[in-house]
């Protein structure tokens, strides 16, 4: 038990930006990191919802709305995600060997791709957000998608093939073998919670989340020779625009 409440504080205090106690890194309190992982996206799916309710009371405009659903998770993360996106999308666009992309990933410097990319998925998920039904059904939603593409990278992380050291790596040879259970039962509860409120979007959302750890497998194999923390942040951002993009499509495509 004693572990398990480290973990949940490791992991807020590692990828958000609430404070928290001071735990020390010791493999003993980083076992169930990744098992909590998927509990701060709930934290962001809560200030999202929030932020629904304070636009319906002071009845903000749907850009102001949209912003804010984009932004409000990127700064309860303190940007750690986006960070991963910036520096995968960079070596994915350097078209090199995979030493060399795994160079890129370490590089503290931003490249011109890292920016261009992270102004575009912005802008994406601004505009998506802006086609989102202005309800309360919608928002909650959303914030599954933040819980669920938090699972997608935390299995990743665990069970994927690793390259090198960095933070990924020791979370996954510190990772207790319950975690996994843990992330199942994360997303068994996303897929109930999604087929209660949109049993159609349910389906295609679960189509989209195993799409999208296949594709991570294969990515990080391919590309960069194994997984990493960055490849992680990429597929927490990337999924979740995947997953409102597949949500707006279908319920266009409904309404026809």
């Amino acid at each position: 038990m004693k572990e398990a409440f480290c973990s949940l504080i490791m992991a807020f205090s590692m990828f958000s930006v609430i404070p928290m106690p001071r735990i020390r890194w010791k493999e003993e309190n980083m076992r169930y990191i990744m098992a909590w992982l998927p509990l701060v996206g709930a934290a962001a799916g809560a200030l999202q919802l929030g932020w629904f309710f304070l636009c319906e009371l002071l009845s903000f405009g749907p850009l102001l709305f949209a912003v804010g659903l984009t932004a409000l998770p990127v700064f309860l993360s303190g940007g750690i995600h986006m960070d991963g996106f910036s520096d995968t999308v960079d070596a994915l666009a350097s078209h090199a060997s995979p030493q060399r992309k795994r160079e890129i990933l370490k590089d503290p410097h931003t490249g011109a791709f890292a920016v261009l990319f992270c102004c575009i998925y912005l802008l994406l998920f601004t505009a998506l957000c802006t086609e989102l039904p202005r309800t309360e059904e919608a928002v909650l939603i959303l914030g599954i998608h933040q819980i669920l593409s938090r699972v997608i990278g935390a299995v990743g992380s665990v069970c994927f093939p690793s390259f090198g050291e960095g933070l990924q790596h020791t979370f996954r040879d510190a990772a207790s073998q319950k975690t996994i259970f843990f992330l199942a039962v994360w997303a068994a509860g996303c897929g109930a919670a999604y087929f209660w409120l949109s049993p159609l979007n349910g389906v295609v959302c679960a189509a989209v989340s195993v799409f999208c750890l296949l594709y991570l497998y294969m990515m990080s194999k391919r590309k960069f020779g194994g997984m990493s923390g960055d490849l992680a942040g990429y597929m927490i951002a990337l999924g979740q625009l995947l997953m409102l993009l597949s949500y707006v499509v279908t319920e266009r495509v409904v309404a026809l």
